[in-house]
């Protein structure tokens, strides 16, 4: 049963700085020098081609270079890159293969992979599973709440589950309500993660929480616990007695499914993700990655599935460590050159393009853009990821469906108002062109 929908190709390096210097001529034996001579005089004429392309245009090369000037952000930390889309040439390019913290930037990486694997039209399923059997009115044994990664189950939810019992003519159950999270493994935060980060940036990671894991107003730190308490007083208020006391556990070889609820479709799910930042919901998106592709709900195999899916959509993996879905990760690395490759590879799917630009924010318009770039030429024509931590900071998108590029700084700790103003600035030359 569902429910409404919830609200709430490639380049090796192409940094001008990573041209590097004048080529030194092997020695070789008189027999090979002319068929080195003839390599090496096409790769330098491949060289100056690649060269002449990445400035083509000396003007916009140098207000980019001017938007990026701002101070308290060393040049050294950041990277960029802009690519025409049409041509797939890059415009501009600094320190564009460089491995950078990529905050939540890192969000494109399971946007990508999710919604090329599980597909936009994919829905989480939470499931009651019976252990015993019915006798009248009455459930003898226990029920199961079986959560399989859903971020966006609610309380609603499980009324509708309750209800659903109901309409079974279910009036009583003689055993207890559990809570099953068996879907994930039981790590409530993901690898490389400050402790402060836990429950102030994400709720418990977990395959069974109820509204984001609160229970009546509060956080519980045992998410299955609280789902399956919640569930007792949604089925109290249904009319139907519970005997036991909840708890949690796996439901056993016997149990069988008697209701389900399922989620808004994946297309929703991400939007919302992107649009608001939403650490929880990327994490537990990477889980489910692993869960369903290498039957392991861990962030460690879900990272793992996104690093083949980002290498089957020929995104440049070199300096690129996936640790984490959201970004809050130390020892995510991301470089320009990959995150363009990402968007690169939506823009090109068809099937994909539609729903991955929905996800993003819109300057001045929607998300975390609604209050950056507020007027023209940017407003409305740059759609693209933001990221912040208090050592990175990142803007990563699409300009008049023109042009795609990758903005990210880093320090220790990282101005971050001076790094938007680099971003906007960078994306506002864009969006004049």
């Amino acid at each position: 049963m569902g429910r409404a929908t919830y609200l709430p190709a490639r380049r090796g390096p192409s940094s001008l700085t990573e041209l590097g210097g004048a080529p030194t001529i092997p020695r070789v034996r008189p027999q090979r020098q002319l068929t080195c001579v003839v390599a090496l005089a096409a790769a330098l004429a491949l060289a100056a081609a690649g060269a002449a392309q990445t400035r083509a245009d000396p003007a916009l090369q140098r207000k980019l270079a001017t938007a990026l000037r701002v101070p308290h952000v060393r040049p050294g930390q950041t990277g960029a890159l802009a690519v025409e889309l049409d041509t797939g040439q890059p415009v501009f390019a600094r320190n564009s293969g460089v491995p950078f913290a990529p905050a939540s930037t890192e969000k494109l990486t399971v946007t990508l992979a999710a919604l090329s694997i599980l597909g936009p039209a994919f829905r989480f399923e939470t499931d009651v599973l019976g252990e015993g059997s019915q006798q009248g009115a009455v459930w003898q044994g226990s029920l199961v709440l079986q959560g399989h990664g859903d971020p966006t189950l609610s309380a609603g939810d499980l009324k509708d589950l309750a209800l659903q019992l109901r309409q079974l003519g279910v009036r009583r159950i003689s055993g207890s309500v559990l809570g099953d999270e068996s879907w994930f493994d039981a790590r409530r935060t993901a690898p490389g993660w400050r402790a402060d980060f836990y429950l102030n940036e994400s709720p418990p990671l977990s395959a069974l929480a109820v509204d984001r894991a609160h229970y009546r107003g509060a956080f519980s730190t045992q998410p299955a616990l609280g789902a399956a308490l919640a569930f007792r007083d949604a089925l109290r208020a249904a009319g139907i007695a519970v005997g036991g006391r909840p708890a949690t556990g796996h439901a056993d070889a016997q149990a069988f499914p008697l209701v389900s609820v399922t989620s808004p479709t994946l297309a929703a799910i991400v939007r919302s993700m992107d649009l608001q930042s939403d650490n929880y919901t990327a994490e537990l998106l990477l889980k489910e990655l692993g869960a369903v592709t290498a039957s392991r709900g861990t962030t460690a195999a879900g990272a793992a599935v996104v690093t083949k899916q980002l290498a089957a959509a020929n995104v440049p993996l070199a300096g690129v460590r996936i640790v984490d879905g959201s970004g809050l990760s130390l020892l995510d690395r991301l470089t320009p050159n990959a995150l363009v490759g990402i968007l690169e590879a939506a823009w090109a799917t068809p099937q994909l393009r539609t729903r991955f630009l929905a996800s993003l924010p819109v300057a001045g318009v929607s998300g975390t853009l609604q209050d950056r770039m507020r007027r023209p030429p940017a407003r409305g024509n740059v759609v693209a990821k933001t990221g912040t931590t208090s050592e990175a900071s990142a803007l990563s998108g699409f300009v008049r469906g023109r042009y795609v590029f990758a903005v990210v700084h880093n320090g220790h700790p990282i101005s971050s108002w001076w790094a938007r103003v680099a971003q906007d600035r960078f994306a506002t030359v864009l969006a004049s062109q």
